[in-house]
């Protein structure tokens, strides 16, 4: 029936607008950086740039700024070339470290934040400097990201946690409520295909049936 169609349809959008919003693992992928910090944990500044072009032969280096909210200049905290990474600004020592490419061909140039201070709300600039080996020369590349990070307490963190938790539950039940709808859908067609089976069945049966009385009358 056109219900049964109507639900069906509405069930594909879904797993299809699901596996769309899903995380790729396999090859390379530009997600973005959170925005949002836990004052006193440590947080992923995420920086990815994928390189176009896999075949050719790539070397990279990665430089990371930070401007304080409110303030207009940007400070060269971190800087990093395989396999050296340097924390250049005091505010940050000991507490940066390099989560990235582990090569010198970096697509991925993110960085930890050990011990999240509010003084650590700002914006973030991750700038990856790559150089392409081409077979005739050589092409420089500059890529530039920007980060606004917030610092909030751990029960606003932990209401945003629990937010997204309900989403993904709401998620899994309306699909669960649609396989369900589904089903009954389909039980509910193959029964009138049956039902409406039988009675040709049944109409064939008494046709043959008034045939044979005429002849033997």
């Amino acid at each position: 029936s056109f219900r049964c169609y109507y639900m069906l349809l509405t069930l594909k959008m879904v797993f299809v607008v699901y596996f769309v919003s899903s995380p790729c693992h396999g090859g390379c992928a530009e997600v973005d950086s959170r925005t949002q910090a836990v004052a006193g944990e440590r947080f992923l500044l995420g920086c990815i740039s994928c390189k176009r072009r896999e075949e050719v032969s790539a070397r990279a280096t990665v430089d990371w700024h930070f401007k304080p909210l409110g303030e207009e200049e940007f400070r060269h905290i971190f800087h990093y070339d395989h396999p050296i990474g340097d924390i250049l600004h005091e505010d940050f020592s000991s507490r940066l470290e390099w989560h990235g490419t582990q090569s010198s061909d970096i697509q991925m140039g993110a960085i930890y934040i050990h011990n999240v201070t509010y003084n650590d709300t700002g914006t973030y600039r991750c700038t990856i400097h790559r150089t392409l080996f081409l077979s005739q020369y050589d092409e420089h590349v500059t890529v530039e990201k920007e980060v606004e990070l917030s610092v909030v307490a751990v029960g606003k963190r932990l209401t945003a946690v629990i937010s997204k938790i309900m989403m993904y539950v709401l998620i899994v039940v309306l699909q669960l409520w649609l396989i369900v709808i589904l089903v009954l859908c389909y039980k509910k067609t193959s029964e009138e295909y049956d039902a409406r089976e039988a009675r040709k069945a049944l109409k064939a049966q008494a046709g043959a049936s008034q045939v044979t009385v005429q002849r033997v009358c």
